[in-house]
């Protein structure tokens, strides 16, 4: 039975067919709102075609779903939903806490990469130009706090951090910061469990959430898996796809690498098998002895 408390979601982009990072975020993600009898969600974050392919959602879904990791509802995709961004931006647009942006990446990198308010005052049209959202510039108004589930408080001051951040390319595109939050509202999301590489993001998103009026939502960032040189396995560094072959193998994997100590009896066992004995015994403290471990 489903509980209406509890909305979790997994929001991956096209880019390429999902790799055992990825796998770790979604069974994650999903064992966190089931042990909380909660509504688990998949989103498609296909927004940004320059770096997509459509041939890879289907991979998605079905590694998805050979993994066991079935969603409660339809899975909805932000290409069909430029309508709503754009409303979304039009009621900031009201609000006067946009403005347009002519600055080119060359210049933001010669600033330090973060924005200095250059355009703030400038009169300049909408068209052709990105769409950038005005955060307080006096530091006491400045700070975000969240207190994340598994990295504990994290902070950030957006006029020194970020400065004024982009809402809509200046090709057109909206981004992901803004698409995801107008995305979570709409989809009644109120926990959100991901890779750690976006807990800086997530300040922003709060303050955008309290801009547009959203309720803030409840984090959870995971350690990210990394390739044995460090790096985060990604598809731009080459990582290999989670083979749906291997699923049963996949997952017992993933819940080792989450602390989960799953025993060595349920090697290889059937995925719902598996799945049964992670939901029995998920535990969101054993990653955070992990974060732990991992600084030490």
């Amino acid at each position: 039975m489903l509980s209406s408390s509890y909305v979790g979601r997994f929001a991956p982009s096209p880019s390429g067919p999902l790799h055992f990072g990825s796998l770790v975020c979604a069974l994650t993600s999903f064992l966190d709102a089931r042990v909380h009898n909660g509504t688990w969600l998949v989103r498609i974050e296909d927004i940004d075609p320059p770096r997509e392919d459509p041939k890879h959602i289907k991979t998605i879904l079905n590694q998805l779903e050979r993994h066991g990791l079935h969603w409660d509802k339809n899975v909805i995709y932000q290409s069909e939903r430029q309508t709503q961004y754009q409303l979304a931006l039009d009621g900031l647009s009201t609000r006067k806490l946009i403005f347009a942006c002519e600055c080119s990446r060359a210049r933001l990198r010669q600033s330090g990469g973060v924005y200095d308010g250059r355009c703030r005052e400038r009169q300049i049209s909408f068209s052709d130009s990105a769409i950038r959202l005005k955060v307080p510039q006096t530091y006491l108004y400045d700070r975000v706090k969240i207190f994340d589930r598994i990295f504990g408080e994290y902070c950030q001051h957006l006029a020194s951090d970020t400065g004024d951040f982009v809402l809509k390319r200046r090709d057109g595109l909206f981004s992901y910061q803004f698409a995801s939050v107008v995305d979570d509202q709409f989809q009644g999301v109120t926990h959100i469990v991901r890779g750690g590489d976006l807990l800086e993001s997530a300040p922003r998103q709060v303050y955008l959430q309290n801009c547009l009026g959203y309720k803030n939502l409840d984090y959870a960032h995971i350690p990210l898996v990394k390739n044995k040189h460090g790096q985060k396995l990604s598809k731009q560094n080459q990582s290999k796809p989670a083979q749906v072959n291997r699923a049963s193998s996949n997952l017992w994997a993933a819940l080792a690498w989450l602390n989960q100590k799953p025993p060595q009896s349920i090697y290889g066992a059937p995925v719902t098998d598996i799945l049964s004995w992670a939901k029995s015994n998920w535990r969101l403290q054993h990653i955070r002895e992990k974060v732990k471990q991992m600084g030490s």
